[in-house]
């Protein structure tokens, strides 16, 4: 019923977009747009689409406040990473309407919460990414510059580091990001993703 009068508990239908879906003129529309244009309830609409696409749809919804983001960022326990999905591999075509994390999770906080806003020093926004992560998860050559450590390293200006990503326009890389280096290979040359794939899957010593 909560679905049916209005919303998923949280957000509205209007704050629910399409991300991925074989059907690509519906990307990056709300099921409300949507519903609007099939003339069907958006609860209707959002139910005949899944079962239409076999549930291989991908969704953004707005369920956040950037204000209480922005409070939970700054606490010292706090490490950061993304849960982002990425719907393409390379320069190819980029399907899908991602979430703008997708590119954008790390020059933000670089750029926006450390820089501009100050929330932290950019010491302490490097740290909360690489250093504290690994160690809170045992990954024990990784997270610091130290020799005998796996080489992964992303080269940034901290005067220009910057994300671009938007949500109409997720598939934008960011700006002041010119090398990343995985596992000694050049991921990125020039701002450029390079062919390296030198990306593993890591666990913790058990």
């Amino acid at each position: 019923e909560r679905w049916r009068t209005g919303g998923s508990g949280e957000v509205g239908f209007d704050q629910v977009f399409i991300a991925s879906c074989a059907r690509r003129e519906l990307e990056g529309l709300s099921l409300a747009q949507i519903a609007r244009q099939s003339g069907i309830a958006p609860v209707d609409t959002l139910m005949n689409l899944l079962l239409d696409q076999k549930c291989t749809v991908g969704m953004v919804s707005f369920t956040q406040s950037l204000e209480n983001v922005a409070k939970v960022l700054a606490h010292p326990m706090l490490m950061i990473g993304s849960d982002s999905i990425p719907l393409y591999e390379g320069d190819a075509d980029k399907p899908g309407k991602p979430h703008p994390r997708t590119y954008g999770t790390f020059p933000r906080v670089l750029g926006e919460y450390a820089r501009d806003r100050r929330l932290m020093s950019l010491e302490t926004a490097v740290h909360k990414m690489t250093g504290m992560a690994a160690q809170r998860l045992r990954l024990d050559d990784r997270g610091l510059l130290r020799e005998g450590f796996a080489a992964d390293v992303t080269v940034f200006d901290p005067t220009s580091v910057k994300d671009a990503s938007t949500y109409p326009d997720p598939h934008r890389y960011p700006t002041g990001i010119p090398y990343v280096i995985v596992n000694g290979a050049v991921a990125v040359d020039a701002g450029r993703m390079s062919a390296a794939r030198a990306g593993q899957i890591l666990r913790p010593p058990r």
